[in-house]
């Protein structure tokens, strides 16, 4: 293997690079900046790049594309911070093997660069840039992976199926994939399958002829004709009827379909991404969804993350909400106090990122103040269930929750309480821990035997 190239001006990151790249033998080259490493082109070749975005001149980004303008076999791996979905999409159309973001695991780096040497898969060079969705934006993990997912379809046609609750931004995903496509220029319709009747969800997909049906007083194109040679987001696919789903399987399959009343197939070019809330595997298994368009749809699966596994993300999304809504009735846009946004992060969020749209909104026409503080929200929302009970969530995380809950309902005294809760299971734990010894019990916790023989008396605690 040639020389590995890693271009960061991180002294930290370069040095867990050449750590980790020595410990496998791994032959590599360190820079701090692209100037360096385009003038060592004059001297040798690398086999595999791994670069950051953001650097002291010339960024990432465009040393990729100059790069793979001449030397397009190289793959190169491209790293940031400050991850999102313009960038994500931008390096994958320049070029890029993957996209990875910081921190990250250096053992998974690795086997990508094992991966990338290896690998004769060739990226193809998108040069078109498009308009992306700003509402898609955030920074947490969950969602960068999805801006990830959405650059790599840049380059296919694939159908695809986007899981996530209702609110979560399923649509502007859809709508993301098809913008960043090679349909881009061509038609994205979109239909929620379970909002329209059953009776007329057949016309609606395929048409109808002219006199098919009482009312059918013209020819109608449905909506695969509509998407010719585009993209069909296909929403709620879970509750179509059984009946549908068997046409739909043969579009799929085939290419083809009859409008309602007609005698002659059509053959249309779509691209169908479909989307659902549902648990599709348990549908399956409960006869409820087809088992052969459950595996024809689900070629490349999307998990679009809630809300509330993303909360680092409120402010960004919170911010650019009130904005908008600003910018429609003409007036400053309001400003979300520390107070707000701390308990925005707290709130379960049933609802999504439609939900904290619709509240910004709210915020935008009927609050009062310039600044937005906790009396000022509407009263469903201070009414909300908080978070708490995340499994993913840490006991810090928890503790903290648990503790802001208890502030906003105004309860007193809350530092001696939780003070006290505390101590008491402490205690509580290591006497289960030591058997009820109390000497084993204050060894355990790092205090005296007299001291914990007072907390015990204090705190009401029975051995």
């Amino acid at each position: 293997m040639d020389n590995i190239w890693i271009l960061d001006d991180d002294k930290s990151i370069r040095w867990v690079f050449e750590k980790a790249l020595g410990k496998e033998n791994l032959p590599y080259k360190t820079f701090s900046n692209t100037n360096e490493a385009i003038n060592q082109f004059n001297h040798e070749t690398p086999s595999i790049i791994v670069s950051d975005i953001r650097m002291p001149g010339e960024s990432g980004l465009t040393f990729l594309t100059k790069v793979k303008a001449k030397f397009p076999e190289i793959p190169i791996i491209i790293m940031t911070a400050y991850s999102d979905l313009d960038t994500a999409v931008s390096a994958f159309k320049s070029g890029a093997f993957e996209y990875i973001a910081k921190p990250f695991d250096i053992d998974k780096v690795i086997e990508l660069i094992h991966q990338a040497t290896s690998d004769s898969i060739q990226v193809k060079v998108v040069e078109e840039s498009t308009e992306i969705s700003p509402e898609i934006i955030g920074q947490a993990p969950s969602m960068q992976e999805v801006f990830r997912s959405i650059g790599r379809l840049s380059q296919s046609s694939a159908t695809v199926l986007l899981n996530g609750e209702s609110g979560s931004g399923k649509e502007l995903v859809a709508k993301a994939i098809h913008k960043n496509s090679q349909r881009m220029d061509k038609p994205f319709i979109a239909i929620n399958t379970a909002a329209i009747p059953k009776d007329l969800l057949e016309a609606e997909l395929f048409g109808h002829e002219k006199g098919s049906f009482t009312g059918a007083n013209e020819l109608r194109k449905g909506r695969f004709e509509q998407a010719n040679n585009g993209t069909l987001f296909l929403d709620e696919i879970g509750d179509m009827p059984m009946e549908l789903q068997t046409r739909l399987l043969r579009v799929l399959s085939e290419g083809k379909f009859y409008r309602i009343g007609g005698q002659n197939s059509i053959t249309v070019n779509v691209r169908v991404i479909a989307a659902t809330h549902q648990n599709l595997e348990s549908y399956v298994k409960e006869k409820r969804f087809r088992e052969d368009l459950f595996h024809r749809l689900n070629v490349i699966r999307i998990q679009v993350p809630p809300l509330r596994s993303r909360v680092d993300d409120i402010p960004l999304l919170a911010k650019f909400f009130l904005r908008n809504s600003a910018k429609q009735l003409n007036v400053e846009p309001k400003i979300l106090s520390i107070e707000v946004l701390n308990y925005f992060k707290n709130l379960h969020w049933q609802g999504n990122v439609r939900q904290l749209e619709n509240v910004c909104h709210w915020l935008t026409v009927m609050s009062p103040s310039k600044t937005v503080n906790i009396g000022d929200l509407p009263s469903e929302l201070k009414n909300e269930p908080l978070s708490i009970n995340d499994d993913s969530m840490s006991w810090e995380e928890a503790l903290q929750k648990n503790i802001f809950k208890e502030m906003m309902e105004g309860t007193p005294n809350i530092h001696e309480l939780f003070v006290g809760i505390s101590e008491k299971i402490l205690i509580e734990s290591a006497l289960l821990k030591s058997k009820g010894r109390k000497a084993d019990a204050a060894n355990i916790l790092g205090i005296g035997r007299n001291t914990i023989t007072r907390k015990i008396q204090e705190l009401n605690i029975k051995k």
